[in-house]
Order: structure tokens, then sequence, then C-alpha cells
């Protein structure tokens, strides 16, 4: 059996640098403030190092130049910096996370540690996986960047346009009866339905031009441009997720205006969608009045207008169970 790697080589492989300077050393290489310097490295999700740990290489030491040299160009000033770091850092925290779980449970039972012989191959492998997984992920962001850029655009040249909102439907999704059914599955397997559930959601709303905005373990919050897109998606989901056979979702969507925040939206609409999901039905997907209302000349669906419910913090909303048409 092999010995396993010590945390600095894994750390000094994965970097792809030699950790040779404190956090001292890079503040005064880097030419930043301590006090930025701080604050920059709490938005990326790193703890707080001791003045005399050996923890950086020059690589950390670029992208500090880089990050200082941005502030001195003046596109961006120390908050907006702050900010686009904090949401770097945490994407690709989970980001991480993920990719490890995948690698790791590829090569070894996912719910034990893995023995020094599985680090070690990881880690024998790791060099060339990470040369080229990178190039795509820039990839994958410049192409997410368009998308979004392209959405703001759209969005803001409408006739119908409110400053700092967007109009759009929101759906939720939500497994029915998790609570239950988690009580009488293994951790695995659980954990297995929950990513089979996310993978089939995230696949449908793709697929149609939606944009998944979160996932919360037994739930999947996602938007979309119009109405019909809005409960095509949704009406996909309950469809593909049901064909599964060992689970079903209900689903509520609202339309109107909501503010988008540091990629998730927030609002009224946003509300009136979790509550139609929590009073649906297993298999059925609800839409509020201002959704129904943008599907009434749309041939492909039919809506049911069901009895009116109350809602928290909402008063009494109205909702329509949406159908393909016959």
């Amino acid at each position: 059996m092999s010995d396993a790697p010590e945390p600095r080589e894994i750390e000094e492989l994965l970097l792809g640098g030699e950790l040779r300077f404190t956090r001292v050393d890079a503040i005064e290489r880097a030419g930043v403030s301590p006090e930025f310097t701080q604050r920059l490295w709490r938005a990326f999700g790193f703890p707080h190092l001791a003045d005399e740990t050996v923890a950086f290489t020059e690589g950390d030491l670029d992208a500090l130049v880089r990050i200082k040299d941005l502030l001195h160009e003046g596109l961006l000033d120390e908050e907006m910096v702050l900010r686009m770091v904090r949401a770097v850092g945490q994407t690709m925290a989970r980001l991480a996370e993920w990719q490890v779980d995948i690698i790791v449970g590829a090569l070894a039972d996912p719910l034990q540690p893995p023995s020094p012989d599985v680090v070690r191959l990881i880690m024998d492998h790791a060099e060339g996986h990470v040369a080229a997984l990178e190039p795509l992920l820039v990839h994958a962001w410049r192409r997410q960047l368009a998308a979004a850029g392209t959405r703001a655009l759209t969005a803001s040249a409408a006739e119908d346009a409110v400053p700092g909102r967007l109009r759009v439907a929101v759906g939720f999704a939500d497994i029915v009866g998790f609570t239950a059914t988690s009580r009488n599955l293994g951790e695995l397997e659980l954990a297995e339905l929950v990513e089979r559930f996310e993978e089939t959601a995230s696949d449908v709303v793709a697929e149609h031009g939606g944009r998944i905005v979160k996932t919360l373990g037994d739930e999947v919050l996602y938007t979309a441009d119009t109405p019909a897109l809005g409960a095509e998606i949704g009406l996909c989901v309950a469809e593909a997720v049901r064909s599964g056979g060992d689970m079903d979702v209900r689903v509520g969507m609202a339309y109107g205006l909501v503010l988008s925040l540091m990629g998730d939206v927030f609002g009224t609409t946003v509300n009136l969608a979790s509550r139609l999901t929590s009073i649906a039905r297993p298999g059925t997907v609800l839409a509020d009045a201002g959704l129904a209302d943008g599907l009434r000349d749309d041939g492909a669906y039919e809506l049911v207008r069901i009895g009116r419910r109350p809602a928290r913090g909402l008063g009494v909303i109205q909702p329509y169970v949406v159908r393909r048409a016959r």
C-alpha cells in the first residue's frame, strides 16, 4: 500500500506551484494593502492565515497583481471587485467539491474516506485533468456570460421594461413526499435520487432555453423569458421525472417582475410561485393568474381554474392547473 500524500503535496500539485510565500510576503510583493487583501481573501472563501504561515504561490501573487491592476485602471472599484470575487469564490467552491466527489465516487466507496492508494491514483492523473478542464471552464463561463448579457440587454429593450427588474416566468419543481422518502432510503440512495432529479430538471430547463437559478435538494428554481416557455418547462419536468417511475413532482409557476441579484431572483413573483408549489397536488402544474393570462391564446395548453386559496403573505390567490391541450 502506498503512503498517503501530505496536504502540502496535494496543494502544490493542484495550485501548479510551490508554496513559497507568507501572507506578509504576498502583500508586499503584490503592492496591495493588508486590509484589502484580507477582505479579498475572505471574499474568495479562504480562511485567515497567520502571518508566518507559508501558504502562497507565484500564482497567488499574480492574481493579486491582476486585481490591483483592475483597480488602477478604474474599470471597477473595490466593492465591485469584492462582489465579483465573492461570486467566483462561492461558485468555484461548490464546483470543486462537486468534481472531487465525482472523481472519488468513481474510484472508491463514496461513503468511506478514500484509501491512500486511491488518493495517490487521483494525484497521478490530476495534472492532466486540470490542464484539460481549465480551458473548458473558461469556455463555459464565456458561454454563460454571453447568455446572461443577452438576457439583460433584451430585457432592458422591452417596451414594458422596468428599471432594475426583469419580467420572467418563475417556476419551482418539488419532489413529492421527499421527507417520507428520505426516511426509507440510505444516504447513498437518497443522494442518487436527488442527483437524478436535479439532472433531469436541469436538462429540461436547458433544452428549452430557461435558466436554473438554484437547486435546493428536493426542489429546483428556474426562470424562463415567456409564460409559454415557463409552462412548457414545468410540464416537461413533471413528465420527465414521472417517467422514471420512482418519484413525482409538483410545479408552481408565476409570471411577473423579479429583482435579479447575485445570480438569484427575488420578489413577489418568486414567492407566489413557491406558494403555488406548496398547494399543488402530486403531478400537478399550477400557474398564477399572470402566467395563465399569457397562455389563454396558446392552443397548446389547457387552463383549469380551481378554487381561490389563501397564501401566506400574499393574500388570496387564484391558481390555474396547466395541462396540455387534448
